[in-house]
Formats: structure tokens, sequence, C-alpha cells
């Protein structure tokens, strides 16, 4: 496992973005762990979990895409702050864009988007913090598609989410990111995946934080929800 991993791992567990216990999830799933991205809050931490996005967005789709785009709400800051970490880390010069819940009807930047605004000719790559089921991007990939003039002039290179929790989506034993990638012909990729996490911090950690109880849970988990 890359060194940078290792170290977004221990960053989601510093800012209790990844937490283990027992939760409730919203598809009603009872969960040994939970993933909340909206524990990262400080200007220092969003700037580290940008470099760690830029980082995996260059090693899975290299640099050949012009913008960031960040469905609301969650992914607005995702989008930002990964474009000003690829400009500092690798030089490459990458807008941003969001949707809007509601769309504006005036002003100068009236629409659904904010941000730049998307146009025939763009790569865009899709940031998001999580998924589970898949179902936002029903919603954010059309907004996308919608503003091309010309059908197939706007090109999604891909999606890139914080953490794969390598669970069946709804109606399918693959995990999420495998059925988008399949259902939109696009790779769509994570920081980290939950192996990476046992691993890091249960098979060569400590096991202060998965202790052997947690991972008899995670265990028992997937053996009901995990993706094959």
């Amino acid at each position: 496992m890359e060194q940078y991993k290792k170290e977004f791992i221990d960053f989601m567990v510093e800012c209790s973005v990844l937490t283990f216990g027992s939760f409730t999830l919203k598809s009603g799933r009872k969960s040994p762990f939970f993933m909340n991205a909206g524990a990262y809050v400080t200007g220092s931490q969003l700037s580290r979990l940008g470099k760690y996005y830029a980082r995996a967005i260059h090693d899975n789709f290299g640099d050949d895409f012009d913008v960031f785009f960040g469905p609301a709400y969650k992914g607005i800051p995702l989008a930002v702050t990964t474009a000003i970490a690829y400009s500092e880390l690798f030089g490459k010069e990458v807008k941003y864009c969001s949707d809007r819940k509601e769309e504006k009807d005036h002003g100068a930047d009236k629409g659904g988007l904010l941000g730049y605004k998307i146009s025939d000719g763009d790569r865009v790559v899709i940031i998001e913090d999580v998924t589970t089921s898949g179902k936002s991007i029903e919603e954010t990939y059309p907004k996308i598609k919608n503003q091309e003039e010309k059908e197939g002039a706007i090109k999604v290179v891909g999606e890139i989410v914080s953490l794969n929790r390598m669970e069946k989506a709804p109606d399918s034993d693959k995990a999420a990111l495998d059925v988008i990638s399949e259902k939109y012909g696009f790779p769509a990729r994570a920081i980290v995946t939950m192996a990476d996490v046992i691993e890091h911090l249960y098979t060569d950690g400590d096991k202060r934080l998965i202790t052997d109880g947690i991972k008899r849970e995670i265990d028992a988990y997937y053996q009901e929800y995990g993706a094959k």
C-alpha cells in the first residue's frame, strides 16, 4: 500500500471522520464503522484532504481532464480544495464546478451550476465523499451531460471518493463503484478501500482502533453485505 494511503487512513481517524462502534446507516443497515466527511472543518484539515484527493486522482486518472465537479453539498468544498491542491502538487490548473440544489434565476451566474460552467470539449472528474448505493450519480451524471450542445461532447473521465466501503449496492452483488463503472462507462475509484483500512489498522496495526472484537463485527458485516 502506498504511503499516502496509510497517512490518509490515519488522517481520517485523527479528524474523527472514520470511527468504529455501532452505527445505523441511512439504509437501515447496522454497521461497525462509519465515515462522516462533514467532520473535516478546519483550514488545515481541508488543505490536507485536497492533497490526498489530488494524489489519488493523479494516480488513477493521470492529467487528462479540465474540471473537478463536486455534487452539492459536501462535494463543493472537496472540488475546491482539490483544485487548489492539484495546482500546488502537479502544476496543473483545474477548474471547479458544482451543481445548485435550486437553480438561480438572476445575475451573471444564474442557472443550475456554481463556479465554472461546463461546456463542450470539457473533461470532468467527479469528486464525492463516499458512496454506498451509487444513487447520487444518478442525479449528478445527467446534470453534467445536460450542459452539452453536441451529444458526447463532454466526457466524464472518472469518479473519485474517499472510501470504498466494499458493500454490495442495492439489487446487486457488486460494490457501488463497480456498478457505476459498468453502467456509465467510466472508472469509479477511491483513495482507500475498507480492505486498506483493515490492513493498516488491524493486520499491520496495534489493534487499538480495530480490536479483535471490532474485527469480528466487521467480518460478520461483510459476510452479509460485502460485495462479491
